[in-house]
């Protein structure tokens, strides 16, 4: 037996053998019992540490975020644009690192209080900036959902990187829409490079925030 199966079961333990198994069954293949068999323990065991699956995604999503902020140092000169680009960046740097992170990450609750940190710094930068708090709230909240909802509609269409569901070929799609040639010409600009697009995208939504509170960098 692995020093690792000897290793005593924990929280933490159990999240990242699920995150583990997430990449290759995907959210709906991950149960309990398989966790359980990949741990090589009994799926009861689990029970002591999360009462259901929500409560296991919970953890998950909190181990993706102490593993996306490992080393990261926020500068508190940053603009609150360069915050909030640096931000949802790295959000989706990490959400994009397991199959259907970000299914995993939306609506999951941090089961400790390590976001405190950086959302204290967050708001520090927008406030300074002279938002208010609820502006401050508004515009992180907005980008942070803008990010959530990208990835996820891009892990609908790419699980993983290099890796393309059925049904989204590009040449395919044009010949079916062949007589609507406007919708035809747009496959690539929704269905391919996912960097551009996520960088338009937020670029569009930094800049709506400042125009709609009226603050400059």
């Amino acid at each position: 037996m692995s020093t690792e199966r000897r290793a005593p079961l924990d929280r933490r333990r159990v999240a990242d053998t699920a995150l583990r198994l997430l990449n290759e069954t995907g959210l709906d293949g991950l149960t309990l019992r398989a966790i359980a068999r990949e741990l090589d323990v009994k799926a009861p065991a689990l029970y002591w540490h999360f009462k259901d699956k929500q409560a296991l995604l919970d953890e998950m999503a909190t181990e993706m975020y102490r593993r996306m902020m490992a080393g990261v140092v926020l500068d508190p000169a940053d603009t609150w644009r360069e915050r909030l680009l640096r931000a949802n960046r790295g959000l989706r740097t990490a959400l994009l690192a397991y199959r259907d992170g970000a299914k995993v990450f939306s609506g999951s609750r941090f089961t400790g209080t390590e976001h405190g940190s950086a959302m204290e710094s967050h708001l520090r930068v927008f406030t300074a900036a002279g938002f208010t708090l609820a502006q401050a709230v508004n515009a992180a909240r907005t980008a942070n959902m803008y990010t959530i909802g990208f990835v996820t509609e891009e892990q609908g269409v790419r699980p993983l990187p290099g890796e393309l569901r059925e049904g989204y070929d590009l040449e395919e799609r044009a010949r079916r829409l062949a007589e609507f040639p406007l919708a035809a010409e747009v496959g690539s600009l929704l269905f391919d490079d996912y960097d551009a697009q996520f960088e338009e995208g937020l670029e569009l939504i930094v800049a709506g925030i400042g125009a709609r509170y009226g603050i400059g960098d």
